[in-house]
């Protein structure tokens, strides 16, 4: 009975230093005082089996309800112990977990750091790509109005081409009808020498039949002076038919001299008209900026000076010519008009308003002296309007009225 005590005591005390040994969960002031109640529980327990111990000894005989306590005891132990190893079980999984929770929270702390500091550096990164697109956009500001005046001085450069172009050709046309002139003039000459020719060998066959005369009447003597009798009349009557055939010979050469001049005059007098209706589109205008008018539809062009493609009109040659044009429009509240050029002079402007529903229209002429080479067109000036069709409303015309 008493080494059964002895045996009980000693198996709580194990049990108890197991349970600090094992259990790595309680530090500190905890774990000291588990450790306090646990001693306490124990010598508590050790008491007990030495008072049971004591009273055995005082008798020789002990009931079986002690040893039924004991079994009873013992299983309670049993019981705690479980509890106590399943409570360090769920502390030990409470733990991992804590510390896998812990090394989590580490590294998206860390990836939190790292996406501030790149939201940051996108921040940075965006304000400067803002400033460079800003920088991008006045640049793209610049260039386009630079393209815009260089497109200005292209469009300025191709129409002074044009002009330039329209008067190259009207100076080779030039030349070319010099260098025909120059060739009949090289035929007259020609022609003029021959007859110059004619006239010394008919000089020559005269003095040679005066002294034919002059030799036969040398040898009639006794003839001469009936035959100067003669002589004298045929004489006078042959230097009257002379001098009648010089004369009429004179008026011969003066007259195809006129007539030849009259035919020159003729030849090189040019004939120059045109007359051009605008379009058959309907509106024309208006525009932002003044454009010159084309009027495409060619009714007259002798001498081919006015160009449809650019409706400018070309000087052949240097004289005094008669223009005249003829604007229509239709659309209300608008205004109307068209400026005449000479060269880059503006000498005409005429225009009208129409504030009602109708047709307004508007008509000039000029006579102007134009040097050979210059032109004349028209324009219609920016935010003016102005209706053609198939009836020819609008209109412009000119002549050659004598050459200088």
């Amino acid at each position: 009975m008493r080494s059964a005590a002895v045996f009980l005591a000693l198996l709580l005390c194990l049990q108890w230093t197991w349970a600090q040994g094992e259990s790595g969960e309680v530090t500190g002031t905890d774990a000291e005082t588990e450790g306090g109640n646990r001693q306490e529980e124990v010598h508590f327990e050790i008491q007990g089996v030495g008072a049971a111990h004591d009273q055995s000894s005082s008798q020789t005989n002990i009931s079986p309800d002690i040893w039924a306590e004991l079994k009873e005891l013992r299983d309670m132990a049993i019981e705690h112990r479980s509890k106590i190893e399943k409570l360090e079980q769920e502390n030990a999984a409470t733990q991992a977990r804590l510390t896998a929770s812990e090394s989590k929270n580490a590294v998206l702390e860390s990836r939190v750091n790292t996406s501030e500091n790149l939201v940051a550096e996108l921040r940075r990164e965006n304000m400067v790509l803002e400033t460079r697109m800003s920088s991008s956009e006045n640049e793209v500001a610049e260039l386009k109005r630079q393209n815009a005046d260089l497109l200005a001085r292209v469009t300025a450069s191709e129409n002074k081409i044009t002009v330039l172009e329209t008067r190259m050709s009207s100076s080779e046309n030039e030349v070319a009808e010099l260098k025909r002139q120059n060739g009949d003039l090289l035929a007259r000459v020609t022609a003029s020498e021959n007859k110059i020719t004619d006239l010394l060998a008919r000089v020559t066959t005269c003095e040679n039949k005066i002294t034919v005369l002059e030799t036969r009447m040398s040898s009639s003597e006794n003839e001469v002076a009936e035959l100067k009798r003669e002589n004298a009349d045929l004489l006078a009557r042959v230097t009257a038919s002379e001098n009648k055939i010089t004369v009429l010979e004179t008026r011969m050469s003066s007259s195809e001299n006129e007539v030849a001049e009259l035919k020159r005059e003729n030849a090189d007098r040019p004939k120059v008209a045109f007359s051009a209706g605008l379009t058959n589109a309907g509106p024309v205008g208006p525009f932002d900026t003044e454009i010159t008018l084309k009027f495409s539809k060619v009714f007259t062009n002798i001498g081919q000076a006015y160009s449809p493609t650019t409706g400018i009109f070309t000087a052949p040659v240097r004289g005094v010519y008669y223009f005249r044009f003829t604007v229509l429009g239709i659309c209300p509240s608008a205004w109307i008009g068209a400026y005449l050029y000479h060269n880059e002079k503006k000498m005409t402007r005429n225009y009208d308003y129409n504030d009602e529903h109708g047709h307004v229209s508007v008509s000039n002429a000029l006579i102007l002296q134009l040097e050979k080479g210059d032109v004349v067109y028209m324009a219609l000036p920016s935010g003016h309007g102005i209706f053609d069709d198939s009836n020819n409303y609008n209109i412009f015309s000119g002549f050659l009225l004598f050459a200088l």
